[in-house]
């Protein structure tokens, strides 16, 4: 499957809409000058043209498997893997004391969306590592640091997450793995663990596993669990992978998608462990990891929607049928208006969506480089919104895809559907969407709404100066700072009942605010005024309507009994 890497869209995005210039003037970043990011994104892009999305289609058609309690990777995994290791990707964020090129995590964010475009299936491992990269520079003592660190930045080696048992999905405090101190600093992990991303692999040196476990005075709940990390092979004196471990995968899932990323059931069988952070400090230390993986699903949404526009648009721009409706058109289907609409709807989506991510990233990287709490907050703010909304621009955006194709895109052959496939369990992955959205009409509300109000008084400070074309970007943010007020006003359950509109509804309005600043970035007149203008006619109005729906509280919800649900 072709795929563009759009460099000129980062730099777009960078320069005009999320004020990357902010963070290359900290001293923590003041290396990602403007020549040195283009050179990173620029080789990112090739990579994934050249090497990486040609092992899209066959990951696909030829999944991994397990054969003989050994994971057999997609043909051709390992050396893109190692194309992603040796371009220095995996560590791109992560501390230079430890072999990490200490980028700022809007570079990291832009490199991921390109690998995941070329190829979702295999960019899941190292986003896996980046997350346990990041949760052991913050929690683990300087020697596991030591141990493990430069192994995973460097690729040699690569993590995972095990949070979810057969038991406990969302609800991970019902997990019932347990550890055991060995009285040597270790521990014995016992358990069994679902739904693990690339839980094992043919091609590193060595797999490690984050491994949520309780010990035997944890507490009941999510107070009580503690985290571990739990390698394959456990390292001998020289640090270098020694004995096998007391951990196998048991099987792999047999997956709606991503077949070529095996999603592994592990059982430990008092496997040898080190705790990571305090004791029944689990939680905390794998939502380090969570957090940096939310930002990254929602990423991994998005690069499925970009590769499906541009696989969409290229059928388009190809497929004759019918006659064409408009003077001087191409003569093939794009000249359809339904057609037009879609492909319209889905450039703007994609555009709407990347923005967010991109300015959450600049956010984070704000927050780490000044220290300012309100930086911090706005991160987090829009840290629920770039997973959620990712995820659901990327499944909308693939199905639109799918019928832009009309009947072929229901042929497999196509490739149309394999984006649909891959983007689906984005929606579910590290907390549903709907989890996303009560966390952020709940724990993300605690402050009275004084995050959200801030944005919205950037967004008013734009659009108020923007003359007519700011006018409807104006109204919807009114309409979003009325809702936010009845909302905090509201009980827990009310604010759930209305979380997932009032998410998409904020979603909407950011859109709006991005795309008028892109207008205004070229003067008011050119290709993304005229798609402006389309988000801003046609997609922000859908914000009153999400909105209204965001307050109407939960009464309505549970109207039917549970007898007439059945009947």
């Amino acid at each position: 499957m072709p795929y563009t890497a759009p460099v000129s869209e980062f730099t777009f995005l960078m320069d005009h809409i999320v004020g990357f210039g902010r963070v290359a003037e900290t001293a923590l970043f003041e290396e990602a000058s403007p020549d040195m990011v283009s050179a990173v994104l620029t080789e990112a892009g090739k990579m994934s043209e050249a090497v990486l999305a040609p092992l899209n289609r066959g990951g696909d058609l030829e999944g991994a498997v397990l054969e003989n309690g050994v994971v057999r990777t997609s043909p051709g995994f390992g050396d893109g893997y190692r194309a992603i290791a040796e371009g220095g990707y995996i560590g791109m964020a992560a501390d230079p004391e430890h072999g990490g090129l200490g980028l700022p995590m809007t570079v990291t964010t832009a490199v991921n969306e390109m690998i995941g475009s070329a190829c979702l299936s295999l960019q899941l491992n190292p986003l896996m590592s980046q997350g346990q990269i990041e949760a052991l520079e913050h929690h683990a003592s300087d020697e596991l640091k030591a141990t493990y660190l430069p192994k995973l930045i460097s690729g040699e080696w690569c993590g995972t997450m095990n949070l979810t048992e057969p038991q406990a999905g969302s609800d991970v405090g019902a997990l019932r793995s347990k550890a055991e101190d060995n009285g040597d600093g270790s521990y014995a992990i016992s358990g069994q663990k679902i739904f693990i991303s690339w839980g094992d692999n043919d091609f590193t040196g060595n797999v490690c596993h984050l491994v949520l476990a309780r010990l035997p005075d944890g507490v009941p709940g999510t107070k009580g669990i503690s985290l571990f990390l739990v390698p394959k092979f456990i390292p001998d004196a020289d640090g270098n992978p020694g004995k096998r471990n007391s951990l196998k995968v048991v099987s792999l899932e047999h997956k709606m998608g991503l077949h070529g990323s095996p999603t592994a059931v592990m059982e430990y069988n008092g496997a040898t462990g080190w705790m990571v952070g305090k004791p029944n400090g689990g939680m905390a230390a794998m939502f380090t990891m969570m957090n940096n993986a939310r930002l990254g699903v929602g990423v991994q949404g998005l690069c499925q929607a970009e590769a499906a526009y541009q696989h969409a648009l290229a059928y388009a721009l190809d497929r004759k049928q019918g006659h064409s409706p408009v003077e001087g058109g191409t003569g093939t289907i794009a000249d359809h208006a339904d057609v037009r609409r879609m492909l319209m709807q889905m450039k703007a989506e994609v555009f709407a969506a990347r923005a967010i991510a991109l300015d959450n990233a600049v956010s984070i990287d704000l927050a780490r480089a000044t220290g300012d709490a309100e930086w911090s907050a706005r991160a987090a703010l829009l840290t629920p919104v770039t997973k959620a909304y990712g995820t659901e621009t990327g499944i909308n955006v693939a199905q639109m895809g799918i019928q832009v194709h009309g009947g072929m895109g229901f042929i497999e052959e196509t490739g149309a559907a394999q984006y649909l496939r891959d983007v689906r369990v984005t929606a579910i992955y590290e907390g549903t969407n709907g989890i996303q959205a009560m966390d952020l009409v709940a724990r993300k509300m605690m402050d009275g709404g004084a995050a959200m109000f801030a944005m919205l008084d950037e967004i008013d400070a734009v659009a108020a100066n923007a003359g007519p074309l700011g006018e409807p970007v104006v109204k919807a943010a009114n309409k979003l700072r009325t809702a936010t007020k009845k909302l905090v006003a509201l009980g827990l359950n009310d604010r759930f009942a209305g979380a997932m509109p009032y998410l998409v509804g904020v979603a909407r309005v950011l859109g709006g605010h991005y795309h008028l600043k892109a207008a205004l970035a070229e003067g008011g007149s050119g290709p993304r005024t005229k798609l402006a203008r389309f988000f801003l006619a046609r997609l922000l109005p859908e914000a009153e309507a999400h909105l209204l729906a965001a307050v109407l509280g939960a009464e309505d919800l549970y109207a039917l009994s549970a007898e007439e649900l059945s009947a």
